[in-house]
């Protein structure tokens, strides 16, 4: 297993039971046995016993290996080899004793950094295909909306392109179409409508005879022969 999964899923492990003042130190520079020392504190025997158990059974069900646990009897100072790091749980007054942190703490590593690392390479230990896939399902979505927007454009120019229907004609009981509907006159310069001369409907009208018409029917009156009066008896 990775170091830096391991360390993060210890110190994990440590705070789901309430470990207290937990420090991890790099020592791969110190010796050749192992890269990482960590050392928590427990309360009371039956807490540094539950830590230690908490260790052990984290790492293993996530595929890790534990070479061995000591000092469980007690439960003052247990003892996790893990391998590439070792783990000490111990009660504060034995913590205090011994002084682990001057013999490996030369190089500290911060919890936080050591989880967002390990947290990194999960991501990156992941198959690229998985990755791709999920790019690929999170540009969906646009792409389907592009595709509705080009649906409703072309159908507005479809509608924009088709000639204008003609007013149908109103037909009438019969049958027959009504005559269209004259234009409306145009106004004039001033604005004003002009005046449609008014078509007589009914009566006679009166026209004035012409001049020629006058002398000829005096003519023709003048060649008639005179009347004769009849005689008075």
């Amino acid at each position: 297993m990775d170091i830096k999964k391991l360390q993060t899923l210890v110190v994990d492990a440590l705070e789901d039971v309430k470990g207290q003042d937990i420090q991890l130190f790099d020592t791969t520079h110190l010796t050749s046995l192992f890269d990482r020392v960590l050392v928590a504190s427990g309360t009371s025997n039956r807490q540094t016993k539950a830590l230690a158990a908490s260790v052990r059974d984290k790492v293993k069900a996530n595929g890790g290996n534990v070479i061995s646990m000591e000092g469980e009897a007690t439960g003052e100072w247990v003892l996790v080899d893990l391998g590439d790091m070792v783990v000490h749980i111990m009660q504060p007054a034995i913590r205090a004793y011994y002084r682990l942190e001057e013999l490996w703490g030369d190089k500290p590593v911060k919890l936080g950094a050591a989880k967002r690392t390990a947290k990194k390479a999960d991501e990156d230990s992941e198959d690229k295909p998985q990755r791709a896939a999920r790019k690929t399902a999170g540009k969906a979505a646009p792409l389907e909306v592009t595709h509705d927007m080009m649906a409703i454009q072309a159908t507005i120019d479809d509608d924009e392109k088709k000639p204008a229907r003609k007013p149908r004609a109103s037909k009438t009981v019969d049958g027959e179409a009504k005559p269209a509907r004259k234009p409306a006159a145009r106004k004039a310069a001033d604005g004003t409508k002009p005046k449609a001369a008014k078509i007589p409907t009914g009566g006679r009208v009166k026209v004035a005879a012409t001049k020629t018409a006058v002398a000829s029917a005096k003519q023709a009156a003048a060649k008639r022969p005179a009347r004769k009066k009849p005689a008075a008896e």
